[in-house]
């Protein structure tokens, strides 16, 4: 017979669950920084693999000095980006100091008067429409200041990141067969192997990844480059290198750098002698850069991608997409890495299964 102590208790037993559960996910939640640290080293510690493996392989590094060595190539290369900004923020800051709203607002209606008379010639109402858009009215062009404000505060907060990044990173690579040893002693028998195998394929294709996500910012660099320089934008090479950067976000990236190259090209034609040609050298970058991406969606994206991951474009696309809608940007950006690990392990547990041997039968 169930008495009002025994319930009693239960209640209780179950409020302590509850209470467990949630002080939990509050922990969790407190150090969610940590596991972005710990996704961010792994990415590191993929892309670092080949590079350590050349350098024990081909020059005949030790193992510690090749992990020491690549990841001091790779803080060079970041501590070089970084001071690339240097230039980039001291120039606009000194443009945004000649910024005349007013006459941009006033170049702006220009434009849109021959815009409206081009459009009259061929018995197009226009004015309607501009008031019903209500354009002019709608740019507020003080947003820049603080734009650049809120990019300044964002790089100049990372510090104790980077040092935590390098820091899991080093380990992940220096100790590697330490947690292999370590993770077999935790694995079923009867699934090591299968987990093991998974585990060094999925490490396999990610390196193949992000090493061609790699080449495929170079290439957009590259042509992202050829077009500032062609319409004179002042620090042509470090925006081109941050627009290309961006395309790390799946088809929202380009957005992103089409959108900041905008805002940069404008600041970069402040002032009175440069002021009358700022939309139209903006217009002009803004065309080079959709053929750019344009090029980059058709013939790149898909070429890199296919081969690194081995999974078909119109796969990679639908897997982008469905991961967007879900978690939003951070899908986006992991949904091919995820999508690729799952593959992996589906093929070495459920090799049989129909859907299984379809999607995984180039792997």
């Amino acid at each position: 017979m169930i008495t009002s102590k025994t319930i009693a208790n239960g209640i209780v037993r179950a409020v302590l669950i509850l209470a467990a559960i949630f002080l939990l996910l509050l922990f969790l939640y407190k150090i969610q920084v940590l596991f972005i640290y710990l996704a961010i080293a792994l990415v590191v510690a993929l892309i670092a693999s080949p590079i350590i493996h050349f350098l024990e392989n081909k020059l005949k590094f030790k193992h510690t000095l090749a992990v020491i060595t690549t990841l001091a190539l790779l803080l060079l290369l970041l501590i070089g980006f970084i001071l690339l900004f240097v230039p980039l923020i001291i120039t606009q800051s000194h443009n945004l100091s000649l910024l005349d709203t007013a006459k941009l607002q006033e170049d702006l209606n220009s434009v849109i008067m021959h815009v409206k008379s081009y459009f009259s010639d061929y018995n197009i109402d226009t004015d309607k429409l501009m008031k019903e858009a209500d354009i002019t009215s709608s740019i507020n062009f003080k947003f820049i200041p603080n734009f650049i404000n809120s990019l300044v505060g964002i790089l100049s907060g990372f510090g104790v990141g980077l040092a935590s990044v390098l820091f899991i990173s080093f380990f992940f690579l220096k100790d590697t067969e330490l947690f292999t040893k370590s993770f077999r002693k935790i694995l079923p028998d009867e699934h090591e192997e299968k987990i093991l195998h998974s585990i060094k394929k999925v490490n396999h294709l990610l390196s193949r990844y992000f090493i061609g996500l790699i080449i495929q910012m170079s290439i957009l660099f590259v042509m992202y480059l050829i077009v500032l320089l062609i319409f004179g934008v002042e620090n042509a090479f470090i925006i081109a290198f941050i627009t290309a950067f961006l395309n790390i976000i799946p088809y929202v990236g380009p957005l992103i750098a089409t959108v900041l190259v905008i805002v940069l090209t404008m600041l970069g034609h402040i002032g009175p002698e440069h002021q009358g040609e700022m939309l139209s050298t903006t217009i002009y970058v803004v065309i080079g850069y959709s053929i750019a991406q344009a090029i980059d969606n058709n013939v790149s994206t898909p070429l890199i991608f296919s081969n690194s991951v081995n999974s078909h474009p119109l796969e990679i696309f639908i897997v982008i997409l469905a991961s967007g809608f879900v978690f939003g940007i951070l899908g986006m950006i992991i949904a091919v890495p995820v999508y690729t690990a799952i593959k992996v392990v589906a093929k070495e547990f459920f090799p049989q299964n129909p859907v299984v041997k379809i999607l995984t039968k180039d792997l």
